[in-house]
């Protein structure tokens, strides 16, 4: 028989909309995540405007592209380091600052050192908001709702991304490209000033109930103690665990398709499908919608599985196994004879990855060895998907260039990564749990 919420969590759920402050907290970090990527996907829209003032050939705007990328993964360690360490508030807040000013600035550019240094900025403050969510997620939400909420944000991406084509487009032809970096980059100074005002940690909220309260602490929300002399676990060490290493690397491989969808997908669509510049805007958005789907799906089969009784351990399992394993049709794409049947196969791959994305950005937090290093691990995790992020495009177009402007090896080498991030989240991990402090602690100095 299934066991009931209020009996598996010691504390029954509170009703009423003055006990749901935890999802404005949710959504606050939903805000900011799409601003992070309206923000970071702003120069993608306006290149082609910004080359023809500047001049940038093919191989400097990869290089202005990627610069962001090797930021943005490097500084999701020390990200991840500071928020554990000061808190969610001041961190993401700062990198908001940042993010927004470097965004601001790259509208001032005349050449391409200054943009290379605004860029490698803005990649700096946008680390905050990965490991920012997680944590913020941690400390306000129960273990049975946990995956849900980091579907909610983790979906900003998706969103700023879509905003960021008509706005930025917009602007551009209302002001030109300089004008559209000062305005998107003003939205994160706004969303900065706007977070620091309304997010507070659940036990300093002005608003929050005693009802509330005791639902988050008794569901297993991640409490950090400043009194706690026990031993502890440096952040070097977190590298010493197996789980540690399985959840970089079945994120690395979940990125490195997503990346796809987010680079190279408009290519795939013209260039061996055929399509053209209005199907391309229509059904060319299919895969992105469904996605959202399956990660606000992935967060809530999550979630209930665990309300219903289930360990943290089946009920991650039962959404990362499964959305890895089904992501891998990706490579199916290239066999099937029409563009509507490919088209499907990639929606099923995109959703997929997001069905699994929302337990994902929960095992910091369920298996962080201490409350006060989710971040941290949130970063470390980060990071490697990062870096997937960064070299994914590249392999991609090597082996297209390679096979004469084929898709086929790319597509298949998505599909074969997607089973090995099954075998990392099925195998590698072998229990979703907080990591044991001992085995650290008791290692000789």
């Amino acid at each position: 028989m299934a066991v009931r919420p209020e009996v598996a969590d010691g504390a029954s759920r509170p009703r009423g909309r003055a006990n749901n402050l935890r999802w404005g907290m949710a959504l606050l970090c939903f805000v900011g995540l799409s601003v992070n990527y309206i923000d970071r996907s702003a120069l993608s829209v306006a290149l082609p405007s910004m080359n023809h003032d500047l001049g940038f050939d093919p191989s400097v705007q990869g290089l202005i592209l990627g610069t962001f990328f090797l930021a943005y993964a490097g500084f999701q360690l020390p990200a991840g380091v500071l928020i554990d360490r000061i808190g969610a508030k001041r961190s993401f807040a700062l990198g908001a600052l940042v993010w927004g000013v470097a965004t601001m600035l790259t509208g001032l550019v005349t050449g391409l050192m200054a943009l290379l240094v605004f860029r490698f900025l803005l990649g700096i403050g946008e680390s905050t908001g990965y490991p920012g969510s997680a944590k913020v997620v941690s400390r306000w939400f129960p273990r049975q709702e946990r995956a849900f909420a980091n579907s909610i944000w983790d979906n900003g991406a998706r969103a700023g991304t879509a905003i960021a084509l008509p706005v930025v487009a917009a602007i551009i032809a209302w002001e030109g490209w300089r004008a559209a970096f000062v305005v998107v980059g003003v939205l994160a100074l706004l969303w900065a000033l706007w977070w620091w005002r309304a997010y507070h940690e659940p036990e300093d909220h002005p608003r929050v109930t005693d009802e509330e309260l005791a639902y988050i602490r008794a569901g297993g929300a991640r409490e950090e103690s400043t009194s706690d002399t026990g031993p502890k676990v440096r952040w070097r060490d977190l590298f010493r665990y197996r789980t540690v290493w399985a959840m970089m690397l079945g994120f690395f491989c979940l990125n490195y398709i997503i990346f796809f969808f987010i680079t190279w997908f408009p290519s795939y669509l013209v260039q061996a499908r055929g399509f053209d510049l209005l199907e391309l805007g229509t059904v060319g958005a299919i895969p992105g919608i469904v996605a959202i789907g399956g990660s606000l799906l992935g967060g809530w089969v999550s979630d209930s599985l665990v309300r219903r009784g289930w360990s943290l351990t089946k009920a991650r399992k039962t959404c990362l196994i499964p959305g890895m394993l089904l992501s891998s049709v990706i490579a199916l794409a290239v066999v099937v004879p029409n563009a509507a049947t490919a088209v499907v196969l990639l929606s099923i791959s995109y959703a997929s990855l997001a069905f699994s994305a929302a337990s994902v950005a929960s095992l910091p937090a369920d298996v962080a060895p201490q409350p006060g290093q989710v971040s941290s691990l949130a970063g470390i995790q980060n990071c490697a998907s990062n870096i997937a992020g960064f070299i994914g495009p590249i392999v991609t177009g090597v082996l297209q260039t390679a096979t004469g402007g084929s898709f086929v090896a790319p597509l298949v080498l998505s599909g074969a990564l997607g089973l090995i991030g099954a075998f990392s989240y099925g195998v590698l991990i072998r229990k979703v749990e907080p990591l044991p402090i001992r085995v650290v602690a008791e290692r000789p100095a």
